[in-house]
């Protein structure tokens, strides 16, 4: 293995790790391992600093296959939450879903718990909502880039049934799967789940011309222009 190929896959580890912590601090904290915004600023600041630096040392590399990657990730995760959304907010009008999780994860960041939501602390949490699926696009980017658009199904359908038995979850009350407030809460996050997994894979296909599965050899890809 040349030193090309270990800088790049020392790059990957880097933005890997950050991608993590993103969506790992709001179950963390319903866990009961610290306050929200606390994690926010210990956490979740710094690893936005170091994967700003992460990409700067690779674009000083000449990395550009690399920045592509990453930015793919990003982007796909990004129009994926939407199609998120756009499920969830069905399931919630439906009466399927107990509230609005962003608007939660924004008063727990802003540390308005008590004072409940605010224009600020919905910016907030909808930002840090959009961020977990770019977080969730970055890793898919890295780790698999462009296999077949349905492996991508699968992935969002294990994001989403881990998600319904983390604290995430359980912490608001609703018990495993959310079966305590009804079979719609699991129907819902499943499909909505499924809906960010397929439109993930289907918008990485679009961006690169890549056969591969892992992260050992994702940078000799080339991009669509």
């Amino acid at each position: 293995m040349n030193l090309q190929k270990v800088g790049e896959l020392l790059l990957a580890a880097v933005v890997l790790v950050v991608a993590m912590i993103g969506p790992t601090i709001f179950p963390a904290a319903q866990a009961g391992y610290g306050k929200m915004s606390t994690l926010a600023k210990e956490l979740l600041i710094p690893s936005l600093v170091l994967l700003v630096i992460a990409l700067a040392i690779s674009k000083a590399w000449g990395k550009s296959r690399f920045l592509n990657l990453v930015i793919a990730g990003v982007v796909s995760g990004v129009i994926a939450t939407i199609a998120l959304e756009v499920v969830r907010e069905l399931g919630f009008r439906l009466g399927f879903m107990p509230g609005s999780l962003p608007k939660l994860m924004g008063v727990l960041l802003t540390d308005r718990f008590l004072q409940g939501p605010a224009l600020f602390s919905n910016v907030v949490g909808w930002t840090y909502h959009f961020w977990n699926g770019a977080c969730f696009g970055m890793i898919y980017a890295l780790l698999f880039g462009r296999i077949r658009w349905w492996f991508a199904t699968i992935y969002g359908l294990v994001i989403g049934i881990i998600f319904m038995v983390s604290p995430s979850v359980t912490a608001l009350g609703v018990g495993y799967f959310g079966l305590q407030f009804g079979w719609g809460f699991a129907v819902t996050v499943t499909l909505a789940h499924l809906a960010f997994g397929t439109v993930l894979g289907l918008s990485l296909n679009k961006w690169f011309n890549i056969d591969s599965s892992n992260v050992f050899n994702l940078f000799s890809f080339k991009t669509l222009h």
